[in-house]
């Protein structure tokens, strides 16, 4: 094991890494609550300015995958697809199988200029999430509970509400509603079989009423759906602690463009294209696990050097005072202050555990498995 590669698996650099992600974190969202003054002003100066709020934000989380781990991204599509990417708002659905499926979603918007302006259709638990929640709201994401009688509303409204949008958009749907795990596997599949639906071997069955609420809400703004299917070589199944420890991953992407025109207005028609889509998706996985590639030409867009810029930029801001802070206290000879401070840095350590396993499968919500608790 190299130096470099000996250095990332150290517990006080992952604990700085976390104190420059939080406290940036924090200023940015004060930052944005100061922002809310622009909103009856300009709404669209609002806009552009947290889009590049969140940017300085996230992009410290697509730098650990892309600079500290190194994970390699490929995607397999055509060249008329790619020279779209970046220029025009999008639906992307994604498949929900990995920890990191996000972050790799990330790094493609980051790459096509539009990292600061991705929306999601997310959980409502999240919205009181620490920085993640926060963050969203002044980005005016799209929350629900994943009732649709209570959300269907506040979806729709919320989804209008982005129609005039300054900066191209690419909003995510994890449309299975839930990350994949065996027993919400067996769960969905029951389901699949009593309402006469196909069954699915890698993904969930689709929850269609945010797909063709989003789809005929977003029409006359958004250009296309763009169907991306994710896989890791070598079967591997990722974390985000892995990153941490500068584990480098490949992750390989087969995105489809569809144009928003073939997606049927009917809504039941637009359901079945979903569930479809969805046959298509499982096609592409099995053909993945046979030959350990997607169909389509390969392509690598360079990273980028801002998402770098911009850590060591929060890093030299940050680290310089509280190095000084440091040795303050330990120059101080004080154990009242030096047990204050090993306290404050365990807590400080729980607390970035707490918003890393916000990803893990795991912890993830006990959605999908309602049907298999009301069969118990």
């Amino acid at each position: 094991m190299g130096l470099l590669a000996f250095l990332k698996t150290q517990f006080v650099l992952h604990l700085l890494v976390g104190f420059v992600f939080v406290v940036s974190g924090l200023v940015i969202n004060f930052v944005q609550l100061c922002t809310l003054a622009l909103w009856p002003v300009s709404k669209q100066l609002y806009r552009r300015l947290n889009c590049r709020l969140a940017y300085s934000l996230w992009s410290q989380l697509v730098m650990l995958l892309e600079w500290w781990s190194c994970t390699e991204c490929t995607l397999f599509t055509d060249q008329a697809t790619v020279e779209r990417f970046g220029k025009e708002h999008a639906v992307i659905i994604l498949n929900h199988n990995f920890e990191i499926d996000f972050l790799c979603g990330w790094t493609m918007c980051e790459r096509f200029g539009v990292l600061g302006s991705s929306k999601v259709l997310a959980k409502k638990e999240l919205l009181y999430v620490p920085l993640i929640g926060w963050t969203w709201y002044f980005l005016e994401i799209v929350f629900c509970k994943r009732k649709w009688e209570e959300d269907r509303d506040t979806v729709i409204e919320g989804l209008k509400r982005l129609s005039d949008y300054p900066e191209y958009m690419w909003f995510l749907l994890y449309c299975e509603g839930t990350r994949f795990t065996e027993t919400k596997h067996r769960v969905s599949m029951e389901v699949a079989a009593a309402k006469g639906l196909p069954v699915l071997k890698y993904h969930l069955l689709p929850r269609t009423k945010g797909f063709t609420t989003a789809v005929k809400c977003l029409r006359g703004t958004v250009a296309a759906v763009y169907d991306v299917t994710l896989n890791f070589r070598g079967n591997k199944n990722p974390s985000l602690l892995g990153i941490l420890y500068g584990k480098k991953y490949e992750a390989d992407m087969c995105v489809r463009r569809f144009p928003l025109e073939e997606i049927p207005l009917d809504e039941k028609e637009a359901a079945q294209w979903l569930h479809k889509l969805y046959q298509e998706k499982d096609a592409l996985q099995e053909m993945y696990n046979q030959k350990g590639v997607f169909p389509g030409e390969q392509f690598k867009p360079a990273r980028r050097p801002w998402t770098l810029l911009n850590f060591l930029s929060w890093a030299t801001i940050l680290l310089s005072p509280l190095f000084s802070f440091v040795l303050g206290v330990f120059a101080s000879g004080s154990p009242l202050l030096i047990l204050t401070f090993l306290g404050f840095v365990g807590a400080a350590s729980f607390g970035v555990r707490r918003l890393i396993g916000v990803t893990e499968i795991e912890k993830g919500s006990s959605y999908g498995n309602q049907e298999f608790k009301k069969k118990e």
